[in-house]
């Protein structure tokens, strides 16, 4: 059994006078230990499918429209709001994106660890402020005795990451959402945040969703991607494979838009145009206004996902065109 299993997930947030459907049909699954990275530019969905996974959206507008969410053989979107509070933090943990906002100003960093380990183990102050050391030298934090001490804004940012990841694990939970925890780091700190997520993963045995922009990340940390744009996933594969051959147009622009393949001297390609607003999709395929492989028969009908070879989904119609 697969430890999550999401199927046909569409989330809405409710507008004056209209709905409109932020991720619209999703569906993939995750298996213990497996590190699934997400992909898309700003606005594909990626961070609102990870909030609808744990039921986190915002509480006046947004809602599961319809779907399932199975985690370990229970469907989370219809567990009752008490019987949640067991997945969250415990069985499934959530890093959001921008440390610093994670954190009470006016609280220490041991201070918040201890909190959420006395309330949800029941430790003494004295035990969950051990077990806070304990969790601050997991992840590698220097001389963390002294540091449950300092306060969030006094940590640079590869240190707050890392306390966040400290924060997540608290609970030793079975899968680990971390929505582009790299962001706002230094091109060498990003690389020492991406090996420590690995190493616990390896250590803890913890599955994980990585959201990301950057398919050189996927590169790097992952097993599997689904590429999402305009609030559906348009392929999904093993990432040795679709990094060295997508089946779908977008796939292949973001590929082509790596700093890393383009050659020395040459220009930085780029995906033209821009994503559609949500609240006015294209007729027929959500990218084929930006799509160099659009045909006539592209305006009509829904582009959904289909198997094209085992293990791969694309929902492109000429997939076999980029296949060669």
């Amino acid at each position: 059994m697969s430890l999550l299993s999401v199927s046909h997930l569409s989330v809405e947030y409710l507008m004056p006078g209209y709905r409109l459907r932020a991720v619209d049909d999703v569906s993939f699954t995750l298996e213990p230990g497996e590190v699934l990275g997400l992909v898309g530019e700003s606005g594909s969905g990626k961070s609102t499918t990870c909030r609808a996974l744990i039921r986190l959206l915002p509480g006046g507008n947004g809602r599961i429209a319809s779907g399932r969410v199975d985690f370990s053989g229970r469907d989370i979107v219809r567990l009752p709001e008490a019987d949640l509070r067991a997945y969250r933090g415990r069985q499934i943990a959530i890093m959001m994106q921008d440390a610093l906002s994670q954190f009470d100003p006016v609280m220490t960093i041991g201070n918040q660890i201890a909190e959420y380990l006395a309330f949800s183990d029941g430790l003494s102050r004295a035990e969950a402020r051990g077990r806070a050391v304990e969790l601050l030298r997991l992840v590698g934090l220097p001389d963390p005795q002294r540091q449950l001490d300092a306060f969030a804004h006094e940590l640079s940012g590869g240190l707050r990451q890392r306390v966040l990841i400290a924060t997540a694990l608290a609970g030793s939970p079975r899968l680990l959402i971390a929505d582009e925890p790299t962001t706002g780091l230094d091109i060498t700190v990003q690389a020492q945040i991406l090996r420590l997520l690995l190493d616990l993963r390896d250590r803890l045995g913890f599955a994980m969703i990585l959201v990301t922009p950057d398919l050189g990340v996927v590169a790097e940390t992952c097993d599997v991607a689904a590429v999402m744009y305009a609030g559906r996933i348009v392929e999904q594969a093993p990432k040795s494979e679709l990094l060295t051959r997508p089946l779908h147009p977008y796939s292949e622009a973001l590929m082509r838009a790596q700093p890393d393949t383009v050659r020395a001297g040459a220009p930085l390609l780029s995906i033209a145009g821009q994503p559609p607003s949500l609240g006015a999709l294209p007729r027929g395929c959500r990218f084929r206004p930006r799509c160099p492989y659009a045909e006539e028969a592209c305006h009509f009908g829904d582009a959904r996902l289909i198997e094209v070879t085992p293990w791969r989904t694309s929902a492109c119609r000429r997939w076999q065109a980029l296949a060669q």
